[in-house]
């Protein structure tokens, strides 16, 4: 391996290349800990209404995520949140209906028409 040719008094300093190679580095670490810090893509959770049942009875979220229930039974159903939270009125047979989940905490929740259909939303 040959060396470089160098004029006389040409300062061989590697400091230059080096403050590059660490700012580049940075750079990187700082992108990178920006994606890792990024909350996640809200999801879609499905609740199916079937043989007069929520299933699954209890399905856990994060704030944000949108749950949807898909009625396969052949008579209309709701999920309505106790205490007024939330109402979808009657989803008709092949329908659906979805929403938002709120806040953290537990959210139960039943059909109008079929008062013994209980189930809930757990919000982390």
């Amino acid at each position: 391996m040959t060396k470089p040719l160098m004029r006389r008094g040409q300062r061989t300093d590697s400091r230059p290349r080096l403050i590059v190679t660490a700012v580049v580095l940075a750079s990187f670490a700082a992108v990178g800990s920006a994606v890792a810090c990024s909350p996640p893509a809200p999801r879609a959770h499905t609740v199916e209404i079937r043989n007069f049942a929520f299933a699954p009875a209890e399905v856990t979220v994060e704030p944000g995520d949108t749950v949807v229930w898909t009625n396969g039974d052949f008579v209309p159903h709701t999920a309505t949140g106790r205490n007024d939270r939330w109402d979808s009125r009657a989803i008709s047979a092949n329908g659906s209906w979805r929403y938002v989940a709120p806040a953290p905490g537990r959210y139960e929740y039943y059909c109008v028409f079929h008062p013994g259909m209980t189930a809930a939303v757990v919000v982390r």
